[in-house]
């Protein structure tokens, strides 16, 4: 089989950068394209793929590095703030805005509460020692006072949530779909646009079945993947059902 031209590039970049530590500076596309007697338009699609692996990493006005391995997210009953500690990571965020609106139709829906209803609306770009990692825009139904004091003693939206209005997650669905950023995005992720982005929806519940929170994050794809367990259900093990299709 012939391979593209970008893709045997592409592993020669790797293997010209392999045992290079996260942070070394990549020769440049004029430098690659001599090196490989290549276009560098070949050379920028391979480092292109590089950079969506989470191989490689683009500083504008900078350059191209090695990449820090990928993040990796552990979506149960945790936050990111948790999952990111438990990783030996120093977690962080920046407030953009807190505040309260009334929900439209579609955010009610979500909510389980009614259109109009009063909704604490939690903007905020999460880090990683520093580095943008996501956007990330929480809604909150029902009376939260002193959101904004509160968070800002604990950092973490979850346990402001538990320590300060007695509210405790039970029950957490994730809805993950790729995406990629936009010019708004970019910025605030400081990457370049285009950059494939994971978007995730989440629902959480707490014991008496109400929506306690919907968030909508974008997390950046060169340095975040997701894991997801869950314990099989050993009542129906060795069981199979079937729908009609």
């Amino acid at each position: 089989m012939r391979l593209p031209k970008y893709f045997r590039v592409k592993n020669e970049i790797l293997s010209l950068i392999a045992g290079l530590g996260p942070g070394t500076a990549v020769p440049t596309e004029r430098e690659l394209a001599e090196r490989f007697s290549t276009s560098r338009t070949t050379v920028r699609q391979a480092l292109t793929e590089l950079v969506i692996d989470g191989r490689l990493e683009r500083t504008q006005g900078r350059g191209t590095f090695i990449a820090q391995p990928r993040l990796m997210q552990v979506r149960q009953l945790t936050s990111f703030s948790q999952d990111t500690s438990d990783e030996g990571r120093r977690p962080g965020s920046v407030v953009l805005s807190i505040d309260v609106r009334p929900a439209d139709t579609a955010l009610a829906t979500h909510l389980g509460v009614a259109p109009g209803a009063a909704v604490h609306r939690v903007e905020r770009i999460r880090t990683v020692a520093d580095e943008p990692i996501a956007h990330e825009v929480a809604h909150l139904p029902g009376p939260l006072p002193d959101l904004a004091a509160e968070l800002a003693l604990r950092g973490s939206l979850y346990r402001t949530l538990r320590e300060a209005y007695g509210i405790d997650l039970a029950a957490v669905e994730d809805l993950v779909e790729t995406t990629l950023a936009d010019p708004v995005q970019a910025a605030r992720l400081e990457v370049d646009p285009g950059l494939p982005l994971l978007l995730v929806h989440r629902t959480g519940w707490d014991d008496a079945g109400r929506v306690v929170e919907w968030t909508e994050s974008v997390f950046r794809g060169d340095r975040f993947r997701f894991v997801a367990r869950s314990r099989p259900d050993r009542a129906s093990a060795g069981t199979a059902t079937s729908t009609p299709g």
